[in-house]
């Protein structure tokens, strides 16, 4: 490569002009992100140097180009923060892994290139006869989801979770990871033709919230129902909620048990006030999911929590899989869908393919 590699760049945010005045309505994303040839980064002590197969991008990672994420990276920037691929080179004072091993990475910024620096803190061995593809959305899908479910929901076996926005990532990965934990899942979508997403993804039984005040009244009087037909009349133990809006207050908090918890993880529909008054009559506590700073302060809590989701991709207990795979060059494609609010499951860039 001649000490040169190519790698996608955020040159401003697209919700602001070049002054950093907020616009009306966000430029499109091509206009903001392109492909370029930039300098191999040096390998510094305690990181590993990989060669990037793939990388995950999802919702964040658009909203973050936009500059309405709450990280906001000086530009130019490489986005992304999930990759999996082969380690390159490996720093001084870094003797858990080689030049070689199949790897997933979590990085601060700079996914979306063709090789990517990586804190060895932050790096895990991907589970043998997994394809790396499956393994790109580790932090921003899988990570996120089983935060909100074992840390912040406290679910266990028996358990009964409702994951809106279940077709999104997060979503998927919440299903997935709450039926491997032994727990029951009521999913929901915003249209009828998101319902095969999570019921492949192996929800118990799905609903669909639509996009009006009487349709989330429908859905919260169905909700409550399958709670009670899943063994939990009660309510269900946890939201996992991707949604927020007027949904939040229309249905959500009705669906929960008394004791139980809303875990709000993201506010795709936009966000609304939250009357403390409704938390208190329904005795449930409304808790933010952003498992990062809490992976700082419990750094080997969190590397069990990431280990347990890889045993359960080796197990079988979870299945790999990726919905849609972009080529490098076609990189806007994956943020256009986000975009254009059309992301749904594990979407990737395929930067290098894996050689069996």
């Amino acid at each position: 490569m001649d000490g040169r590699m190519r790698a996608v760049q955020c040159h401003r945010y697209a919700g602001f002009d070049q002054h950093g005045k907020p616009l009306p309505k966000p430029d499109p994303l091509s206009e903001v992100l392109s492909l370029d040839e930039l300098p191999i980064p040096q390998c510094e002590a305690g990181h590993v140097l990989i060669d990037v197969h793939y990388t995950g991008v999802q919702f964040p990672d658009a909203f973050q180009a936009q500059g309405f994420y709450q990280e906001r990276p000086p530009v130019p920037y490489i986005p992304a923060v999930d990759v999996s691929g082969v380690i390159r080179e490996v720093g001084e004072g870094v003797t858990n892994f080689q030049a070689g091993d199949r790897a997933i990475a979590k990085l601060p910024i700079g996914g979306l290139a063709e090789i990517a620096k990586a804190p060895a803190e932050s790096v895990w061995l991907a589970p043998q006869g997994i394809d790396l593809s499956a393994c790109a959305n580790l932090s921003r899908n899988y990570v996120s989801a089983y935060h909100s479910l074992k840390v912040v929901g406290e679910i266990s076996a028996g358990g009964l979770v409702l994951v809106d926005g279940a077709s999104g990532g997060v979503g998927m990965a919440a299903v997935e990871l709450a039926k491997a934990m032994g727990a029951k899942v009521i999913a929901a979508v915003s249209s009828e033709e998101k319902t095969d997403f999570p019921r492949q993804a192996g929800a118990d039984i799905v609903l669909c919230y639509g996009h009006d005040k009487a349709s989330f009244r429908n859905f919260k009087a169905k909700a409550n129902e399958a709670a009670a037909d899943l063994g939990h009349p009660n309510g269900v133990d946890a939201v996992i909620d991707m949604v927020q809006g007027e949904l939040f207050e229309a249905a959500l908090v009705s669906t929960v048990r008394p004791l139980g918890k809303l875990v709000l993880v993201g506010f795709t529909a936009g966000q609304k006030p939250i009357r403390p008054g409704m938390l208190l009559i329904k005795q449930a506590a409304a808790v933010g999911s952003l498992w990062a700073e809490w992976a700082k302060l419990y750094p080997t809590q969190h590397r069990q929590n990431v280990q347990e989701i890889l045993d359960f991709l080796a197990q079988g207990a979870v299945q790999p899989r990726v919905d849609r795979i972009f080529a490098f060059d076609d990189f806007l494609q994956a943020f256009e869908l986000f975009e254009q609010n059309r992301g749904r499951g594990n979407t990737v860039v395929r930067i290098k393919a894996e050689v069996a």
